[in-house]
C-alpha cells in the first residue's frame, strides 16, 4: 500500500470524495503542514497552528495511480483560491499537496503544469506543493462526516456537487 496527503479545504469534502475512488483503502481526516504537535480542531480553525485541514490516504497503486489521485484532487476543489474554499476562509483551508517522496513531488508538479498549459482554470493555480510534515489525525467525530450527515445543508450544498463532479468526470475511477 502507498500513501498520499492532500489538503483541499474542508477535510469532510476531500474525505467523502476519496472514499469513493477505487483503490483507496483508507481515508483519515487530520492536519498537516503546521508547527504545533497534536493540534486540536479548535486550534487549527483559529489559524494559530499553521496546519491545513488534510486527508491521509492509504491506496493500492496497482488499482489507482498517484497521478490519478492528484487529478481527482485538483478537479474536485478550487485550486485557484488562496487560503479559501468557497465560504471557508483561512490558511487552514488552503489547497496543498504534501508529498512523501520525490516521485510524488514530480508527479504533482507535472499534473499542475499540464493543467496550466491546457488552461483548465482561468485563474492561476495556487496549490502549495510541499514536503509532508507530521500528519496528525483529527478527532474521531470528523470521521465519516459526510456519510453520517448527508441531510445537513453543508453536505448537500458543498459536498454533494463535488461528489457529482467525481462521478461524472472520473467514472472509471469510482468504486
Amino acid at each position: 500500500m502507498d500513501e498520499a496527503i492532500f489538503a483541499g479545504g474542508c477535510f469532510w469534502c476531500t474525505e467523502a470524495i476519496f472514499q469513493r475512488v477505487k483503490g483507496v483503502e483508507r481515508v483519515k481526516s487530520g492536519f498537516c503542514g503546521g508547527h504545533i504537535k497534536n493540534p486540536a480542531y479548535r486550534e487549527v480553525v483559529q489559524g494559530r497552528t499553521g496546519h491545513a485541514e488534510a486527508i491521509h490516504l492509504t491506496y493500492d497503486s496497482e488499482r489507482v495511480s498517484y497521478e490519478d489521485l492528484v487529478a481527482v484532487f485538483m478537479a474536485t476543489h478550487d485550486p485557484t483560491t488562496l487560503n479559501r474554499q468557497g465560504y471557508d476562509v483561512g490558511t487552514h483551508y488552503r489547497s496543498a499537496i504534501f508529498y512523501l517522496n520525490e516521485q510524488q513531488e514530480k508527479t504533482a508538479r507535472e499534473v499542475i503544469k499540464n493543467m496550466e498549459e491546457k488552461a483548465v482554470d482561468t485563474d492561476p493555480i495556487v496549490t502549495e506543493i510541499a514536503p509532508a510534515t507530521a500528519f496528525y489525525p483529527a478527532e474521531d467525530i470528523h470521521d465519516e462526516y459526510y456519510n453520517n450527515n448527508r441531510e445537513q445543508g453543508y453536505c448537500q450544498n458543498i459536498i454533494d456537487p463535488k461528489i457529482r463532479k467525481l462521478m461524472t468526470g472520473f467514472k472509471e475511477l469510482v468504486k
